[in-house]
């Protein structure tokens, strides 16, 4: 495929490149003193203009499609080392208090020289715990109330993310943080307190009252 694509560009290039050869052999041979060829002369003139404008757009198209393309060239395979990655990452999550273990710092050393080699192509984690909330980088699993931060921050990260240069490969999946909801009052703290269900303390008190009453 890419084969196929280097051959049609270039099959592309020779032929513009023959077209403004031969509109500036056309415009050489009618350049002469102007009568009934004048018009010709400036009708060539405007059509060589033209093919070079759109020749010109043409190389800054293809230098830039194969910038890109040397630049996001590794982008499928760095995507699917990401699963190594995360088994590694959890690994160490699972094993902290162990980190003496001579298997628990193999595990720490391995990761550690995984990202510093995917470094070097460009891949970067996402920073997500204790950051505001990035919808274009974090994708929100969950809410959790949190009084010791504000709204909208990034409570936890729950798998990480990564960025491939300027580009998101994989947005990191957060809990996000919201403030404590004031669902209990007064009453429902006094129940709390009783120990029994406001609906029975109501229907006592009211069993007291008529008692009173036909006394």
């Amino acid at each position: 495929m890419e084969d196929n694509a280097d051959n049609s560009e270039i099959n592309e290039n020779d032929t513009m490149e023959e077209a403004l050869k031969e509109v500036t052999e056309s415009l050489a041979r009618h350049n002469g003193p102007l009568g009934e060829s004048g018009g010709t002369a400036v009708e060539l003139n405007d059509k060589y203009l033209r093919l070079y404008a759109d020749f010109e757009n043409y190389r800054k198209r293809v230098n830039k499609d194969k910038e890109e393309l040397v630049r996001y060239g590794n982008e499928t395979l760095i995507y699917e080392l990401l699963p190594i990655l995360d088994s590694l990452d959890l690994a160490l999550r699972h094993t902290l208090g162990e980190s003496q273990s001579g298997l628990v710092q193999g595990v720490e050393m391995t990761l550690k020289e995984l990202l510093r080699t995917l470094e070097k192509f460009g891949l970067t984690r996402i920073e997500a715990t204790g950051t505001a909330f990035n919808p274009a980088w974090h994708h929100a699993m969950i809410q959790v109330e949190r009084d010791d931060m504000d709204e909208k921050m990034v409570a936890e990260e729950l798998r990480t993310g990564y960025l491939y240069h300027d580009k998101v490969l994989r947005p990191s999946l957060v809990s996000v943080s919201v403030r404590p909801q004031k669902v209990a009052g007064m009453k429902d703290s006094a129940d709390q307190s009783s120990g029994r269900p406001a609906g029975d303390r109501d229907d006592n008190e009211v069993k007291i009252k008529r008692i009173s009453e036909e006394k």
